[in-house]
C-alpha cells in the first residue's frame, strides 16, 4: 500500500507543455480532485497514492482504480482492492492489459461477471490461470450472495451467421504472404505477414488490433493422441479428434479441469497430486513444465477417452496482433508484424501457437478465421496539424507503421518523431528502407535509433529519450500526442520513467509534479498505450 504523506504540489506549471485551454481545463480537474472536500486539510497536495491513481487511470469512467496497471503483479493488485465492492475486486483480477482478447475491456467484462450477463470465467488470456483461479474465488463469493453459480469454462457462443463479423462469428479472410524482415544471423524470426480483405466485411483504422483463430502444430496433436492411445479419427463435437485438437483445444497450459480429470480417473497418491494440482498447488515442483503434452506424461498411467478428455481442455482463444498498414494504401490489404515464439522447458522445444502457425506452417491462400478488435483510447489525433511521438521497439513498431502510412498518404501537415530499437541495426532494422523513405520525403521528421547489442553497453528507446529529452520537452510544449507500443511489464515502466525524467529535468519540476503531469497528459488523452 502507498504512503498517505501529502507531498505540496503546485497545479500544472505555467511551463507544462499544454494549451492555455487545456492548462485551464486540467488544472480545474486537480484542483476539484484535490479540494477541501477530498483534502480535508485544505492544502493542495498531491501523495504518492494520487499519482499512483492517475497515472493508472486508463480506463474510462474508472477514476479509483489504482491497480489498472499491467505491470503489477496479481497480488499487488488485489490488496489495492481490498474492501472494494466484489465487481471492483473482479476487475483488479484482470491481467489489466485492455487487450480485448475477451470481447471487452477490463472494467467491462468483469462488470460482465459481476452482474452474471458474462458466464465463462477463463476469457483473459494474458491473466492466464491466475486470473481465471482468482474469479473462481470470487465468483463463490457471487453465488453466496444469491445468484446462480457461475459456469467456468468457455463454451462456444451461438450467433447468427449473417451477423456482422465479431470475435464469436469471425469473418473469412485469405492469407497472402510473408517475408522475414530480419536479416543476416539474427537471432530473431520475425515476419511481415500480408492478408488480402476483399469480401470479408472488415475494415480498420491504425491503431485497430486484427483477432485471429489460429491452428495448432498438427504434430503436437499427434503426439497428444498418441499418448492417450486413442485412434486420430475418433469423432468428437462432429469432427475428427485431430482436427478437432488442431482447430479447437488450447494445447499450452494444462487447466484446472484436466487435474481434475484425472483426479477422478486415479486413487491414492496419483489422485492427491492430481487434486493438488487441480487446486493450484505444484507438489512436485514441476508444474512449469505441464502443457497438456507434459500432463499426459506425467499422468501416463491414465488414458481418459476422447470424448472426456477434449471436454476437459480449454477452447482455443483468438490471438490479437496492432495492424501495420494503414487501409488509405490499399482496404483490401492488410499487414501484421509477428516475432516467432519459440522456446524450450527442460528438454522439450515449445511454440508460440499464431506466431509459428503464421510464421510458419500457414500456405499461400489459406483461409483464417479473423475480426477487427476496435482500439481503446489509441488512435492518431483528429487535428492532422497535431504533432506525434511514437515510441515502438521491436514489434512495438507495427501501429506506427501504419500511423507513418496513414498521415503521409493523407498529407498531414503535423510532424512525426519515431523512436525505434532493437537488438542490431545491421539484422534487425525494421522496414528501414520504408523509413528512410518517409524520411527524404518529409514525413518522418525523426527518426531515432537504439541498439541494445551493438556495443558493450546496451542502448534502449528509453535512454534515446533522454537524451533527447530537450527536444521532447519542446514538442510536448507544442501540442505533441505521445504513443508507447510494445512489453508493458519491462519498456512501457521505462519510458513512462523517462518521461518523468525529462519533465524534472527540462521543465523544472519536482518528481511528484512531474508524475502528475505524465497523468494529466493520459488524462487529455495525449499519452497512449497499446502494451501487452
Amino acid at each position: 500500500m502507498h504512503s498517505a504523506t501529502p507531498v505540496p504540489v503546485e497545479i500544472l506549471p505555467e511551463n507544462a507543455p499544454f494549451s492555455a485551454e487545456q492548462r485551464s481545463w486540467l488544472n480545474g480537474f486537480f484542483a476539484g480532485l484535490l479540494s477541501p472536500g477530498n483534502n480535508p486539510s485544505g492544502v493542495t497536495t498531491l501523495d504518492a497514492g494520487d499519482a499512483a491513481r492517475l497515472a493508472g487511470d486508463t480506463a474510462a469512467g474508472e477514476e479509483d482504480a489504482p491497480w489498472h496497471d499491467p505491470s503489477m503483479e496479481l497480488a499487488e493488485r488485489m490488496k489495492l482492492a481490498e474492501g472494494k465492492p466484489l465487481q471492483r475486486r473482479m476487475f483488479a483480477a484482470m491481467a489489466q492489459q485492455d487487450c480485448g482478447q475477451c470481447g471487452y475491456l477490463c472494467a467491462t467484462y468483469s462488470a460482465a461477471v459481476a452482474e452474471k450477463r458474462e458466464p465463462r470465467l477463463n476469457l483473459c488470456s494474458p491473466g492466464g490461470k491466475e486470473t481465471f483461479r482468482m474469479l473462481k474465488t470470487l465468483a463463490v463469493e457471487l453465488d453466496a450472495a444469491g445468484a446462480a453459480p457461475a459456469v467456468e469454462v468457455a463454451a462456444p457462443a451461438i450467433v447468427d451467421a449473417n451477423a456482422e463479423p465479431s470475435r464469436e462469428n469471425p469473418a473469412q479472410v485469405a492469407y497472402l504472404s510473408r517475408r522475414r524482415l530480419n536479416k543476416g544471423k539474427s537471432e530473431k524470426h520475425t515476419y511481415h505477414i500480408e492478408f488480402d480483405l476483399s469480401g470479408s466485411g472488415l475494415s480498420y483504422v491504425p491503431g485497430d488490433s486484427f483477432g485471429i483463430y489460429p491452428r495448432n502444430d498438427p504434430r503436437l496433436a499427434d503426439a497428444i493422441i498418441a499418448l492417450l492411445g486413442a485412434r486420430p479419427d475418433a469423432q468428437v463435437n462432429g469432427k475428427d479428434l485431430h482436427r478437432c485438437l488442431v482447430e479447437d483445444c488450447a494445447l499450452g497450459p494444462a487447466p484446472d479441469s484436466l487435474f481434475q480429470l484425472f483426479s477422478y480417473m486415479s486413487g491414492g497418491e496419483t489422485r492427491r497430486k492430481a487434486q493438488a494440482l487441480a487446486s493450484g498447488e505444484d507438489p512436485d515442483g514441476d508444474l512449469e513444465r505441464l502443457d497438456i503434452l507434459g500432463a499426459l506424461h506425467k499422468f501416463s498411467g491414465l488414458r481418459p477417452g476422447a470424448e472426456a478428455f477434449v471436454e476437459a481442455l480449454d477452447p482455443l482463444q483468438p490471438r490479437l496482433y496492432s495492424i501495420s498498414s494503414s487501409p488509405r494504401l490499399d482496404p483490401a490489404l492488410l499487414t501484421l508484424t509477428v516475432d516467432t515464439v519459440r522456446y524450450r522447458i527442460g528438454q522439450r522445444e515449445r511454440l508460440g501457437v499464431a506466431s509459428t502457425y503464421l510464421g510458419e506452417r500457414i500456405t499461400d491462400g489459406e483461409p483464417v478465421g479473423a475480426f477487427i478488435q476496435k482500439a481503446h483510447a489509441f488512435a492518431l489525433p483528429a487535428d492532422p496539424n497535431t504533432p506525434v511521438i511514437m515510441v515502438g521497439p521491436g514489434t512495438g513498431v507495427a501501429p506506427f507503421r501504419a500511423f507513418l502510412q496513414d498521415r503521409a498518404a493523407a498529407d498531414a501537415p503535423g510532424r512525426n518523431w519515431l523512436f525505434f530499437g532493437h537488438q542490431h541495426r545491421e539484422s534487425d532494422f525494421f522496414y528501414e528502407e520504408e523509413f528512410e523513405d518517409l524520411r527524404a520525403r518529409g514525413k518522418l521528421q525523426r527518426l531515432t535509433l537504439a541498439w541494445s547489442r551493438d556495443s558493450g553497453q546496451k542502448i534502449y528507446v528509453q535512454d534515446r529519450m533522454r537524451e533527447t529529452g530537450a527536444d521532447l520537452w519542446r514538442w510536448f510544449a507544442e501540442g505533441a500526442h505521445f504513443y508507447i507500443c510494445g512489453d508493458a511489464k519491462r519498456m512501457a515502466k521505462d519510458v513512462e520513467r523517462a518521461l518523468v525524467d525529462i519533465a524534472t529535468q527540462h521543465g523544472a519540476m519536482t518528481t511528484e509534479n512531474a508524475v502528475a503531469w505524465v497523468a494529466a497528459l493520459k488524462k487529455a488523452q495525449r499519452f497512449q498505450a497499446d502494451v501487452y
